[in-house]
């Protein structure tokens, strides 16, 4: 009960940032992170795994508008990077997502070279990809939702280039399995490629997604980026 009761407030932590960010993508403030290091506040131990489970887009705001982000922020978002780096036995899409955050870190903390001092770790492996069934390939990448931003290549990214039928089919799958979060990252990955089918109709597809994904502001982040993304016409 106790592990259960914890996982309940880590999740209803990650809702909070979550939210924090959609309310950037929809004003362009910041997102407000505290408690990381307060011992009085019941939440503050969730707060770092609370943003390494939201990962990379807790700086999406920033990222998008070409703004820096407030310095309280980033240092917690370094911090979850730092705590909780990937197992030797981590799944790839966790090794994915922990070289997300480090290459968003990166960007704000660049030495003049471009590279983060004592970061040059090489980008995981995407073979796990290869070959994918397109209902696996739709899960991975949703999962890998943080990767999808313009202007960033990657070898995911280039995997997800290759598939868009594929990941098209995934999508219209995850909304009649009613799997609001899988769909909405998912679109978010289609708002970004080429050779999406017309048909399929993915502005009114991610109005029903953002419809019925309710009060989870995890697929409202997701729909809220895809828009943020196609309004700047973006691609990957």
């Amino acid at each position: 009960m106790e592990q259960s009761g914890t996982s309940a407030l880590l999740q209803g932590a990650v809702q909070d940032l979550a939210s924090g960010v959609v309310l950037a993508l929809s004003g362009g403030d910041h997102v407000v992170v505290s408690g990381a290091d307060a011992d009085d506040i019941p939440s503050a131990g969730l707060v770092l795994p609370a943003v390494r489970v939201l990962g990379a887009d807790l700086l999406l705001p920033q990222v998008l508008f070409r703004t820096l982000p407030d310095m309280a922020e980033l240092a917690v978002f370094r911090k979850a990077v730092e705590s909780f780096p990937p197992r030797a036995d981590a799944a790839p899409a966790v090794r994915w997502s922990h070289w997300a955050m480090r290459r968003t870190l990166r960007r704000f903390e660049a030495a003049p070279d471009g590279v983060m001092p004592g970061d040059r770790a090489q980008e995981p492996d995407a073979s796990w990809l290869d070959g994918a069934s397109w209902q696996f390939l739709t899960h991975q990448l949703a999962v890998l939702a943080p990767l999808a931003v313009p202007g960033e290549d990657c070898a995911v990214t280039q995997a997800a280039r290759r598939r868009p039928v594929d990941l098209a089919r995934g999508f219209v799958r995850a909304v009649r399995r009613r799997d609001w979060q899988q769909a909405a990252g998912a679109g978010r990955w289609l708002t970004l490629l080429d050779g999406v089918p017309p048909e399929l109709g993915l502005e009114t597809g991610l109005d029903f997604v953002e419809l019925m994904g309710g009060t989870d502001a995890r697929v409202t982040l997701q729909i809220r980026a895809a828009r943020v993304m196609r309004a700047a016409g973006a691609r990957v």
